[in-house]
C-alpha cells in the first residue's frame, strides 16, 4: 500500500509522542519490528529515525529505545523536563514536557539530499512549513498518522496514510 505513495529513496522520520496518542485513540499499538519490516519490504528505504523525550530512570524505556537502535533506527532523544504549573505554589503540579520537533525538522531539512521522499509519521500541524519548504526541493512527501490525530494542514501539504489502513502490518 504504501509504495503507491513513495518514490526512490524512502526517509522516515517519527514524532514518538504524536504516534503514541494516535495509538492510544486507536486502542491498539504499533510493532516497531513489523513496521521496520514492512518499511523495507515495501520502499527503499534509507532512513528511520526515531525522535522521543525520555526519563533517565526509566529501564524499560532504556531497553525499548536499545531494541529499536539494534533493529536499525536512529534513536534522538533528550531528557524529559518538568515545567510547574505557574499559578500553582505546590512544586508536584506541572506537566512533563520533551519536545523534539525542531530536532526532527531540522534533521529532515539537513538530510533531505539523503532521500527522495520524506515521511512523517506525525499529526502535528507544525510539521507543515517544513513540509512545505522539502516539496520545493522535489521531495515527495507521506504523512502516517491516524484520523482525529493529524492536522488539516499536514493532510493539505502531503499524501496522507491512516495507521488503520497498516493495521495488518503493523500491529502488536
Amino acid at each position: 500500500m504504501i509504495s503507491r505513495y513513495v518514490k526512490g529513496r524512502v526517509a522516515v522520520y517519527i514524532d514518538a509522542a504524536n504516534v503514541y496518542y494516535s495509538c492510544k485513540d486507536l486502542e491498539w499499538k504499533i510493532d516497531y519490528k513489523k513496521l521496520l519490516d514492512y518499511l523495507r519490504r515495501e520502499t527503499n528505504l534509507v532512513q528511520i529515525s526515531f525522535y522521543t523525550a525520555t526519563d533517565p530512570d526509566s529501564v524499560r524505556q532504556q531497553k525499548f529505545l536499545d531494541f529499536l537502535e539494534i533493529n536499525g533506527y536512529r534513536v534522538r532523544s533528550k531528557k524529559v523536563k518538568f515545567i510547574k504549573t505557574p499559578t500553582d505554589a505546590k512544586p508536584e503540579h506541572g506537566f512533563h514536557k520533551g519536545n523534539l520537533d525542531i530536532e526532527l525538522a531540522l534533521d529532515a531539512w539537513d538530510e533531505a539530499e539523503g532521500f527522495d521522499t520524506f515521511v512523517l509519521v506525525s499529526g502535528d500541524g507544525d510539521f507543515a512549513e517544513l513540509i512545505r519548504r522539502l516539496k520545493k526541493r522535489g521531495k515527495w512527501c507521506l504523512v502516517m498518522s491516524s484520523k482525529g490525530h493529524v492536522a488539516k494542514e499536514l493532510v493539505q501539504e502531503a499524501k496522507f496514510l491512516d495507521f488503520k489502513k497498516l493495521r495488518d502490518e503493523i500491529a502488536k
